[in-house]
C-alpha cells in the first residue's frame, strides 16, 4: 500500500502541485483575517472558578478598564503644580475613548480653600498609592476608558493618544495599567510574529544552503512551510479562533517543523542518487522508505501539541489546537508540493554534500564504534550526570511577575517600576461586598474593620525575617464618607444617597460602587487594594489566601479578584498543568509507538531518550534558580513530541538493516551513518529555527525558543547514543 502511494503521489505530482498552489491562493485571504484575542479573561478556561468574580467586577465597576499617567513635579502641591496638573487632566479627559478622568486637581478646593483645610492631610492619606505617591510629588490621573465594545476607536489608539499626551507635558512620564499593557503586549507579540517567522525562514534558507548546496532545496521546503502556514492560518479563521499570548511564535515553528520533516527526505534522496538512479527513481523510493516514519513523526508532533489542549490556561490550550492542525496540515503540504517541485525541470536538482561532512561521517562513525566497545561507561556516566541534573526539578520556582514576561527595557517594564517605586505597588486588585438594603451603619461599620484588618493582619516576611504589610494600600468609598463626613450629615439616608454626594465631591468614589444587573441591579462596593507586583509566587499567593481568608470572615460572600489575583494564578496554572501535559503526551506517543512497532519493549526504550534530555534541562532550570514561566512550562510536551521524530526514523532505518541480515553493530554503524547524518541536519534546522526566537521581546517566548533548542540538542545526543545503548539491550540477537 505503501509503496502504491509513493507511486501515485510521484505520478500524479503535477495536478496535486497545482491542487496545493490553488489551495494557498484560495486560503491567502481569509488567512490575513487571523486576529488577537486581546481578553484577560481569554487566558483561562470559560468555566474557570477564578473568572466569576472577575467577570462580577467588570459588569458592575467597569473592571480594570483604567489607565494610569503619571509624573514627577517637585512642586505638585503648590498652586502652580496643581495648575499644571488640572491642564493635564484635562487634556487626558479629551482624548477619544476616555470616559472621565480624576487627579489630585479634581478635588482642588481642598488644597486652596481655607474652610476645606481641615481635610487636607486627610485626603492626601486616602489619595497616596492612586493620585499620588506618598513622597507628594508624583502626580496619577485615573482615566476611566470606554469599553472596546462601546468605544469608537480602537482601543490601541486611545492608549497611544494618552501616552503621547503623557510624555508631551511631563518629561519621564509613563502610562500604565491592564488595558496598557495588553494593547502594549500584543502589539510586541504581533510585530513578534512578523520578525521570528522571517528571520527563522531566512536563517533556515541559509542552513540549507551550507547542508546541501542547492537552491532548489531551499525553494522545495520554503513551499511546503507556506502552504502550512496558509492553510492553519485559514483553518483558524474558519473555525473563529484567535491568536493569543504564545501565538506569535506559530510561523516559526511551523517553518521548523516543515524544514526538519523535508530533510530527512533529502537525504534519503540524495543517497538514491549517488547510487546512479534518476531522479523519479530516486524520490520515489526515498519516499517509499520514509513515508511511514513521517507519517508517525506528524503524528507525534501533533500529539505533543495536541497534548497542550488538556491545560485549562487559554494560551496554553490554543496554542497546541493550532499547532495539532498545522502539524497535521504540514504532512498533507509534503505529499503534494514535495513530488511536484523536487522534480520540475532539471535546474539544481541533486543536493550536494556539506562543506566538512567527512568530518560528520568521521564523529558518527566513531561514536557508533564507542557505543559498540564501552556500552557499560556510557550509560554509568549518562545514568550519573543525568540522575544529579533531574535533582535540581525540586528547586524549581514560579515566575508571577508579570512583566517579566517583557524585556527589561520595554515600556510596560519601566511604567510598571515607576509606579511600583512610586505609587506603592503595580498590584491592583479588589475585595466585593455586597450592601444590604438594612442596616446601614453596622455595614459601613464592617467596612473599616475589614479594612483595617487588612491592612494590620496581611503580612508576609521578608528576606531578612521581618514581617511587613502585605498590601501597600486599602480603599473603600467608606473612607470618602468618614472624611467628608458624610456619614453625620445624611445619619437617616440610604447608602447609595451617601454614596452619590461623595462622589460628586470625589470623582473616586464612582469606581467603588456599583450595580451588578446580573444579581437584581444589587448594590455592590469594592475596597480597592495595591500591593508590590515582584513578589516571589508563593508571597503572592499567601496574600491572596490571607485577603480571601479575612474578608470572608467578616463578609461571607466577599469576593477576591482584579488582575493580581489572575496573573498570578494563571503562571501557577501553566506550571500546575506542565506534567500533566507532558504525562499525556508521553502516553499518546507512547501508544502510538506500541502501535507503529508492535513490541512494548522498543516503544518504552523510544520515550528515554526524548524524555530525559526534557528532564534534564527542567533540573538544570531549578540548579541554576531560573524561574518557570509560560514559555518554560509549555516546553515538555512539545519537546516530547518534537525530539521522538529522529526515534521513529532510527528504529525505522535500524529494523530494515536488521531485517537484511546485519548484525546488532552493522546495523547501527548503517543506521548511524545515513539516519544520523539526516538526524543532523534536521536536529540543526530545529535548533537554528527555534534560536530565531530568542529576538523576541515576549520573555516566555525567547525561553520556549531557547529551551526547546537545548532539548532538540539532548535528544539527538540521545537518540545518538543512549537509543543504540537500549536497542542493543532489547535486540540481543547476532546476525
Amino acid at each position: 500500500m505503501v509503496h502504491s502511494l509513493s507511486h501515485i503521489l510521484v505520478r500524479y505530482r503535477v495536478p496535486l502541485l497545482l491542487a496545493a498552489i490553488g489551495a494557498t491562493f484560495a486560503g491567502y485571504f481569509p488567512a490575513q483575517r487571523l486576529a488577537f484575542d486581546r481578553s484577560i479573561e481569554n487566558m483561562f478556561a470559560p468555566d474557570d472558578p477564578v473568572l466569576t468574580p472577575f467577570r462580577k467586577l467588570k459588569r458592575t465597576f467597569g473592571g480594570d478598564e483604567v489607565a494610569l499617567a503619571a509624573y514627577v513635579d517637585p512642586d505638585l502641591l503648590t498652586t502652580g503644580g496643581l495648575a499644571r496638573l488640572e491642564q493635564i487632566t484635562n487634556d487626558l479627559a479629551a482624548v477619544p475613548g476616555v470616559r472621565q478622568t480624576f487627579s489630585l486637581s479634581t478635588v482642588e478646593q481642598f488644597f486652596t480653600s481655607p474652610l476645606l483645610a481641615p481635610f487636607r492631610s486627610r485626603l492626601l492619606e486616602l489619595s497616596e498609592g492612586y493620585t499620588v505617591g506618598s513622597d507628594h510629588q508624583t502626580a496619577g490621573i485615573v482615566c476611566v476608558l470606554v469599553p472596546e465594545h462601546e468605544a469608537k476607536v480602537p482601543r490601541a489608539q486611545t492608549v497611544d493618544e494618552l501616552r503621547r499626551r503623557t510624555e508631551a507635558h511631563a518629561a519621564g512620564g509613563v502610562l500604565t495599567g491592564e488595558p496598557v499593557m495588553v494593547v502594549d503586549g500584543f502589539r510586541f507579540l504581533e510585530d513578534d510574529g512578523r520578525l521570528l517567522g522571517g528571520v527563522s525562514t531566512v536563517l533556515l534558507m541559509l542552513t540549507i544552503v551550507i547542508c546541501f548546496r542547492s537552491l532548489r532545496w531551499v525553494v522545495v521546503p520554503m513551499a511546503v512551510v507556506g502552504s502550512t502556514l496558509v492553510w492553519t492560518q485559514a483553518t483558524l479563521v474558519a473555525s473563529h479562533l484567535h491568536l493569543s499570548l504564545v501565538s506569535s511564535m506559530l510561523w516559526a515553528i511551523i517553518t521548523v517543523i516543515g524544514v526538519a520533516t523535508v530533510l530527512h527526505l533529502v537525504v534519503s534522496f540524495r543517497e538514491f542518487r549517488a547510487e546512479g538512479l534518476s531522479p523519479r527513481q530516486a524520490l520515489e523510493l526515498a519516499v517509499d522508505r520514509l513515508w511511514v516514519p513521517i507519517c508517525w513523526a506528524c503524528a507525534t508532533d501533533a500529539a505533543g501539541f495536541g497534548a497542550l489542549m488538556v491545560s485549562r490556561v487559554g494560551p496554553v490550550h490554543d496554542f497546541g489546537l493550532m499547532m495539532l492542525v498545522g502539524s497535521l496540515l504540514a504532512l498533507v503540504s509534503i505529499a503534494v508540493v514535495v513530488p511536484g517541485l523536487s522534480l520540475a525541470g532539471r535546474f539544481d536538482s541533486d543536493p550536494r554534500r556539506a562543506w566538512g561532512e567527512h568530518g560528520l561521517e568521521f564523529g558518527l562513525r566513531h561514536l557508533a564504534a564507542s557505543i559498540e566497545r564501552r556500552p557499560l561507561v556510557l550509560t554509568a556516566a549518562i545514568a550519573s550526570v543525568s540522575a544529579f541534573c533531574c535533582l535540581g526539578i525540586v528547586h524549581l520556582e514560579v515566575e508571577t511577575d508579570f512583566t517579566k514576561n517583557f524585556r527589561q527595557s520595554s515600556p510596560i517594564v519601566r511604567s510598571y517600576e515607576f509606579v511600583e517605586s512610586r505609587l506603592g505597588g503595580a498590584g491592583v486588585w479588589d475585595v466585593i461586598v455586597p450592601a444590604p438594603a438594612e442596616n446601614i451603619d453596622q455595614f459601613m461599620d464592617n467596612v473599616s474593620t475589614l479594612e483595617q484588618r487588612l491592612r494590620s493582619e496581611v503580612r508576609f516576611v521578608n528576606a531578612a525575617g521581618v514581617p511587613e504589610p502585605g498590601l501597600t494600600k486599602v480603599l473603600s468609598a467608606i473612607d470618602a464618607l468618614d472624611l467628608l463626613p458624610l456619614r453625620r450629615i445624611f445619619a437617616q439616608a440610604k447608602l447609595e444617597t451617601m454614596l452619590a454626594a461623595a462622589a460628586d465631591r470625589l470623582p473616586i468614589v464612582q469606581a467603588l460602587y456599583g450595580h451588578d444587573p446580573q444579581d437584581g441591579n444589587r448594590l455592590y462596593l469594592r475596597i480597592m487594594l495595591r500591593a508590590k507586583e515582584r513578589q516571589p509566587s508563593r508571597q503572592k499567593q499567601a496574600l491572596v489566601e490571607q485577603v480571601a481568608r479575612i474578608s470572608r470572615e467578616v463578609f461571607p460572600e466577599a469576593e477576591v479578584t482584579g488582575s493580581f489575583v489572575l496573573l498570578t494564578r494563571l503562571i501557577e496554572s501553566t506550571t500546575r498543568d506542565q506534567w500533566l501535559t507532558f504525562g499525556v503526551a508521553s502516553a499518546a506517543i507512547f501508544l502510538m509507538m506500541l502501535v507503529a512497532f508492535r513490541s512494548l519493549p522498543v516503544a518504552l526504550i523510544t520515550l528515554v531518550p526524548n524524555a530525559l534530555p526534557i528532564l534534564i534541562v527542567t533540573g538544570l532550570m531549578g540548579w541554576l534558580r531560573l524561574r518557570i514561566n509560560m514559555g518554560a512550562a509549555m516546553i515538555a510536551s512539545v519537546s516530547m513530541g518534537l525530539a521522538v521524530d529522529s526515534s521513529i526514523h532510527y528504529i525505522t532505518a535500524y529494523r530494515r538493516h536488521r531485517a537484511a541480515g546485519l548484525t546488532t553493530g552493522e546495523a547501527l554503524h548503517a543506521v548511524h551513518q545515513s539516519v544520523g547524518r539526516a538526524m543532523v541536519f534536521s536536529t540543526l534546522a530545529l535548533i537554528v529555527g527555534f534560536s530565531a526566537l530568542a529576538l523576541s521581546r515576549f520573555v516566555p517566548t525567547i525561553y520556549f525558543g531557547v529551551l526547546v533548542g537545548l532539548t532538540m540538542l539532548g535528544g539527538l545526543v540521545g537518540n545518538l547514543v543512549i537509543l543504540p545503548l537500549l536497542l542493543k539491550l532489547v535486540d540481543r540477537r547476532e546476525g
